[in-house]
């Protein structure tokens, strides 16, 4: 198989796999409106028995979600406020009633302080007859961002970038999260209660648990102050946190600050919770669409978490394994992993977790002939680069080294950008406006 040819087919993969969670398409094809009644998967609201209906919501899918609401509400939504990362704001038909707020992520800002307090304000003034429709997607745990009485902005900025340079996982972060700000961790439907809520969710999260996308906002916690006081002592940063938050934090373990909602309360009798696309989801597509291309085809797992080089090293034996052995199934191959895998930072390089892994395999594909390994960061930004992951063949050492590129230096510095980019093999996709974790291709031609 030619290299262009390989590649075309590729890049329709992973369109497919973009394409499946679309989010306009997601909202749409699990929130319809028949007459006066909305219904929501198996779910009916009879409009009619509502006096109004608020949109709420963060994330890098903020904006189309928003749109594919409003779209099917029409004039039946009265207000909206949701909160997207920098940049993901668009123009749009949108009703002039919604306001889409840019803000920072993954290190949170002022302008998410200011959007969320806007969005506590709207809902605190909530009815029994009111619904609130809310959308969260990857991301919004940065952008709805709300600090408790006592913990500045700062204090949890610089938490964030300890919690990030440690590699901590998203669920230890999240907990964390829900136990120093307003809005996460079912605090969105304390907020709203009496009103009915339904919450749309794209799941970024490994093995979609609800109460970890976007933090929860509208499900009960099952996590604790102690819980993220744990955390803190597991990954040794207790010591290099800020005080105010480790205060809040012992405050809370000895109840003199309230626990988030927990499972079991009667404020999330009213809530209507639903996953509307998912890694798996997207891995799904890209398995049929690889089929189509004539490729043998397997999902591996949507589970694949730990040092992203590590994992990086994993998929490149396998990819050997398939090379030499021909299995765990027949050339042509294409094998779908999906997961989240985190990075460890120990130097200060570019990159991020998706072109980390791709550089942890380069050494283990090295001499392999028709074989490669394309990782890919679904929302079109792996860290804070401008590249979604990389590409890496069995000629890619060979060619790093005839330009002087030592992948493991460039490991040890956490420096995979700079690694690829004079290879000129970077995946750059631009912003997807989804996210739905990450996907890595182990190909076999």
């Amino acid at each position: 198989m030619e290299s262009q040819t390989w590649r075309e087919k590729a890049a329709r993969i992973m369109k497919a796999a973009l394409d499946s969670v679309d989010p306009r398409l997601a909202v749409l094809q699990n929130f319809t409106l028949k007459n006066s009644t909305l219904i929501v998967n198996q779910n009916e609201y009879d409009l009619d028995s509502y006096n109004r209906v608020f949109l709420v919501g963060a994330g890098k899918a903020g904006q189309p979600m928003a749109e594919a609401v409003s779209e099917v509400l029409g004039p039946r939504l009265n207000q909206g406020k949701v909160i997207v990362k920098e940049g993901y704001r668009r123009p749009s038909e949108l009703s002039k009633r919604i306001d889409i707020i840019e803000a920072g992520h993954p290190i949170p800002d002022i302008r998410g302080v200011n959007g969320t307090y806007e969005i506590i304000e709207l809902l605190e003034g909530m009815q029994g007859d009111d619904l609130v429709v809310c959308v969260i997607s990857g991301g919004g745990s940065a952008l709805m961002v709300s600090p408790v009485m006592g913990v500045k902005l700062n204090d949890l900025q610089e938490l964030t970038q300890e919690l990030l340079a440690s590699g901590a996982t998203v669920n230890e972060i999240n907990t964390l999260r829900k136990h120093l700000e307003r809005a996460k961790g079912g605090q969105i439907a304390r907020y709203a209660a009496p009103a009915k809520i339904v919450s749309l969710i794209l799941s970024d999260v490994v093995g979609d648990p609800l109460e970890v996308i976007g933090s929860g906002p509208s499900v009960p916690d099952p996590t604790t102050y102690s819980d993220s006081l744990s955390i803190l002592e597991q990954l040794g940063i207790r010591n290099k946190i800020p005080a105010s938050i480790n205060n809040h934090l012992l405050n809370g373990q000895d109840g003199k600050v309230p626990e988030t909602p927990k499972p079991g309360e009667l404020l999330f009798h009213g809530v209507n919770n639903l996953i509307i696309g998912s890694n798996r989801t997207a891995a799904l597509a890209a398995l049929r669409q690889a089929e189509k291309e004539g490729f043998s085809s397997l999902i591996l797992t949507n589970y694949l978490q730990g040092e992203a080089h590590q994992a990086g090293q994993l998929l490149g034996t396998i990819i050997r394994q398939l090379a030499s052995q021909n299995e765990p199934i027949p050339r042509p191959a294409c094998i779908i992993v999906g997961g989240e895998t985190t990075v460890t930072l120990h130097g200060d390089g570019q990159g991020g977790r998706n072109q980390e892994l791709a550089l942890g395999a380069v050494i283990e594909l090295a001499g392999l002939t028709d074989v490669a390994l394309m990782t890919l960061a679904t929302d079109g930004g792996d860290g804070i680069t401008d590249a979604a992951g990389a590409v890496v063949t069995g000629g890619t050492l060979d060619t790093a080294k005839s330009m002087n590129l030592d992948p493991e230096s460039y490991l040890k510095r956490n420096d995979s950008y700079n690694f690829f980019n004079p290879l000129d093999d970077l995946i750059k996709t631009g912003p997807t406006m989804t996210n739905v974790n990450d996907l890595a291709f182990l190909f076999a031609f």
